[in-house]
This record gives C-alpha cells, structure tokens and sequence, in this order.
C-alpha cells in the first residue's frame, strides 16, 4: 500500500478554532520535522500556510470562509456535493487520509480513514447548542465516527466519552494527548504583574459568569487584582469593574501575558483537553483550574483544582496558588514538560502504519 498519509486540513479558520487548530498546526509542523512516512497535507485558501513544512497544495474549489455563515455555508455544500474535493484528496492515491479537525468533509470511502475527535461537547452540554447546530454536529460527527477506520482523540476522558457514546470498540480509539510548543511558551526573566489571566472565547461552556462572581469575591481581598480575558466574543457582553478584555492576541502576546500574569484560573465546565493550562505551566504561571472534564488529567497535582459551578471554590483554589506561587510554578513546568509534540507525532505515525499493514 501506498505509504503517503493525505491530511486533510480544508475545515481550518485560522483565529477562531481554539485547541484543535493549535493541534493541526503543531501535529503538521511536528511530522514535518519527525515523521518517518509521506505527507501531503490539503489546505484551505485562507489558510495556505497551514502546514508548516509539510508537502502541502491549497483546494481553491473548497469554499472556504472566516464568516460563520459563510463556513456553515461552504461545508454544508461539500457535504451535499464533495465530488471535486474528494478527489483532490484522493488524486495520489494515499495510504491513509487524516482529518485532524473532528470532521470528516466530505466524506470519503477509504479502507484507511482516520480522524481526531477533540471532544463530545454537543452530547454532553447540548443545552450550549441551537437546534440546528446540535443537529448538525450529531450528524457530521456521527459519519464521521461510523466511516474512520481509527479514532484519535486527544484525553482519556474524551476517549471514554467516544467509547461508551458510540458503542466503539476500544482498540479502534486512541489517545493522543495535545502538547506545548516549548520553544515558544517557556518561563522568562520578568517580574509578574497583579493580574488573573483566562485566554478563552466567550462561549457558554467557558463559564466567564462564574468567574465574575468569584472575582468580585476575590477584589475584596485582593483589590489591586486584575481580571485580563483574551478570545472572541467579549464585545457583546459587558464584564464588570476590573477586568480588562483584550480580544484576540497572537502567540507572543500570549506568550507575554503567561510570563507575566500572577496566575492561570481556568473555570471552564468541559474541555476535551485544555491547551491554556499545559502552555501556562510552561510558562512558569501558576495554575487554578476546573476539576471537570479531561482538566485533572491534563493538569495533574500541578495544578489546584476546584469545582468551576462555586465561586467560593474559584476563590479558595486562586488564593492558595497566589500564597504559594513559586511551589504550583515548579509543579507545572515540570508537568508540561511531559507534553511534546514530537511525541505526538511519532505516536501519530504508528497510527497510520498500523493501517498500511
């Protein structure tokens, strides 16, 4: 069998899809630098530099968008009518065909499909959803899941989700954990600021409600904290006294704000993995973080914990990280340090030879 691996990366927006774009990245850059295989990754018009070293070709005839009723649009049609793009992805006659961004578009009839589900959200918290993105979301993940040969997903607690939702057996599903870029999010020698840094889009899931209620508890200690939110969505919603929004940033604004924020806190309800915790921890920034989800896996006993429906749980786990910054700061770079993305991608590369036997 051919051992060329298509990974298909048209569904990217770049700027808008959180942890699982930061995945596509690092996993193309990563196989770039350590794979042992043939790659050729297809990438959007919007994204043309996607793959990051990696052979690549842009399908201008998918219609690409950075509108979301533009992207709903164009993925609705590839779905209805994938003839062009299917074969685009299939012209070399690939061994295997990855689609690392949870959805299989458009679907292809391929003994040796595989695609990473970052996580069950819409099943778990359908309330967070219209009715026609529930529907939608039930629909493509649910042929995508049927149609793969392997699963990836990126936490235990996603692969457990996947497993007993769907049925699947086991040894169709594995666990690749998500990674740090380390030579980009890495401790540097500057003093930190009194601030609390959450780097999340205003979705519902992200719980930022919570989080004022706590916060407001917190300044009554603590009055020279600050609240700094990064992500899209907060210019629709009013925040209160003392939190600042900055919209989205680039990495090395990130960067920064990990270097120099006095704690990560990390209320949200569910994540598949949870990027921001590992990259803070990298950083030297101690971490308060939701117990919920795949969070305690990812953070270890790096991290304090709390429930992220109780302010005064938020408050108590940020008040402890504070008093003891520099102990949660050694605990998280070392658990960071677990994280590689060359690991991801050698892990990645028994995946697809598995399925070239």
């Amino acid at each position: 069998m051919n051992d060329l691996v298509a990974l298909s990366m048209l569904t990217l927006v770049p700027g808008t899809s959180g942890g699982s774009e930061t995945h596509a990245f690092q996993l193309a850059s990563a196989l770039a630098r350590e794979g042992t295989l043939k790659y050729q990754a297809y990438l959007p018009s919007i994204a043309p530099g996607a793959a990051d070293g990696l052979p690549s070709e842009v399908v201008a005839s998918y219609p690409a968008s950075r509108t979301i009723a533009g992207r709903i649009a164009g993925m609705t049609r590839v779905a209805l009518m994938p003839g062009n793009i299917r074969h685009a992805i299939l012209s070399r006659n690939p061994g295997v065909v990855h689609f690392p961004l949870s959805v299989m578009l458009p679907r292809i009839d391929h003994p040796a499909v595989v695609a990473t589900v970052h996580d069950l959200q819409h099943e778990l918290f359908p309330q967070f959803f219209s009715r026609a993105e529930l529907a939608y979301r039930r629909l493509v993940y649910g042929w995508t899941i049927r149609k793969s040969a392997r699963i990836v997903t990126v936490s235990d607690h996603a692969r457990t989700t996947l497993i007993e939702h769907y049925g699947l057996d086991p040894k169709r599903v594995a666990r690749i954990y998500n990674a740090v870029d380390h030579a980009r999010f890495r401790p540097a020698q500057i003093a930190r600021e009194p601030f609390l840094l959450y780097p999340a889009n205003r979705w519902r899931h992200k719980n930022h409600e919570t989080l004022f209620d706590a916060m407001a508890i917190i300044r009554k200690a603590r009055p020279e904290l600050r609240l700094v939110l990064t992500g899209s969505g907060h210019d629709r919603h009013p925040v209160p006294d003392g939190v600042a929004v900055l919209g989205h940033v680039d990495n090395d604004a990130l960067v920064r704000l990990y270097q120099t924020a006095s704690a990560l806190v990390f209320p949200s309800l569910y994540e598949g993995f949870g990027l921001p915790v590992l990259e803070a921890m990298a950083c030297g920034c101690p971490v308060a973080c939701s117990n919920a989800a795949s969070l305690p896996e990812v953070a270890g006993e790096a991290a304090k914990l709390f429930d992220p429906r109780s302010p005064g749980e938020i408050v108590s786990a940020v008040l402890a990280v504070l008093e003891d910054g520099e102990r949660y700061a050694a605990r998280g770079l070392a658990q960071a340090a677990k994280f590689t993305w060359s690991s991801a991608a050698r892990q990645h590369d028994d995946v697809y030879r598995s399925l070239m036997i």
